[in-house]
């Protein structure tokens, strides 16, 4: 689980840097002498925790380059990087969507991943082991997945989640240290130093539990991208790719801030489910054994 699990590390340090700027700035329009204007606070914690999260959603496709290592394909090499970037076209022309930018980066675990700003201006990244180790049908079954992803604006989707997540936890975390700072430490005029430190500590605390729902939405997105590659190249096709990552003897392995970008996850129960991006391999193979698409297309 490591996509949306970058998603939200990189939004928690931009609302944080931008806590700490708001503080050294003195730009807090929701402090008055003897307590919180709620009313500011909710216009402070909106703007900067949407805001927060589209600067989030605006450095993902930067980022998932330099953290994978992603070569874009600019002008193919050979018959595979050709066969590749003729795929996505074709695909992204049947999903009605700007033609993405295709990389390839360097693993031997078979995965890829697709992020971007826009449905429009995506990327779609594949790893060299998959390009290996699968056939190209299966292949083509995960490109559509990917592909699916950016046609459903499934980035989009997760930046306005994570807005309004943002926008709470700013808004809860300010009410938490206000009450620490006049309750416990018993600050009579303005805000002590409990108050940001409570603040902050809050502000973090808040923001893991609040993932969970993020989670939550990235599993419902990634059966919702089964379902576009089974519309797009078939049913069948679909479910050998996913066999074949679950039959793959060494777990898919992206670099941990961009996992939940990836086309599988690992089995997770308990506690550990709320906090998985992907759901198991079997379910999504048996949603797919449910649903009615052709065998090829």
């Amino acid at each position: 689980m490591r996509r949306v699990i970058y998603f939200i590390l990189t939004n928690l340090a931009v609302l944080i840097v931008l806590s700490i700027a708001m503080r050294v700035l003195g730009v807090e329009p929701y402090l008055t002498a003897y307590g919180l204007n709620y009313q500011s606070l909710l216009i402070f914690a909106l703007m900067f925790g949407m805001g927060g999260s589209f600067i989030s959603l605006a450095l993902s496709k930067w980022t998932a380059k330099r953290v994978s290592g992603a070569q874009v394909i600019t002008d193919p090499a050979n018959e595979t990087e050709r066969w590749l970037v003729r795929t996505v076209s074709e695909l992204a022309v049947k999903s009605n969507i700007g033609m993405p930018e295709v990389a390839i980066f360097p693993s031997d675990d078979m995965n890829a991943f697709a992020t971007g700003m826009s449905r429009n201006k995506s990327l779609v990244a594949v790893s060299s082991g998959m390009l290996r180790k699968m056939d190209r049908e299966k292949v083509r079954a995960v490109l559509a997945h990917e592909v699916a992803h950016a046609a459903n604006g499934d980035m989009i989707t997760l930046a306005l989640i994570q807005g309004v997540v943002n926008t709470f936890v700013l808004f809860l975390s300010r009410v938490i240290g206000h009450a620490v700072d006049k309750v416990i430490f018993k600050t009579e005029k303005g805000h002590g130093p409990a108050f940001w430190i409570t603040a902050i500590l809050a502000e973090i605390v808040l923001a893991v539990l609040a993932s969970i729902i993020v989670f939550y939405f990235s599993r419902k997105r990634e059966f919702k991208a089964d379902s576009g590659a089974a519309d797009l190249v078939g049913k069948k096709p679909m479910i050998g790719a996913l066999a074949a990552l679950k039959a793959s003897v060494n777990q898919p392995h992206l670099p941990d801030k961009l996992a939940a970008f990836g086309i599988s996850g690992t089995k997770r129960s308990g506690l550990k489910a709320l906090f998985s991006t992907h759901p198991d391999l079997d379910d999504r193979i048996a949603a797919l054994e449910a649903s009615e698409y052709p065998e090829y297309k």
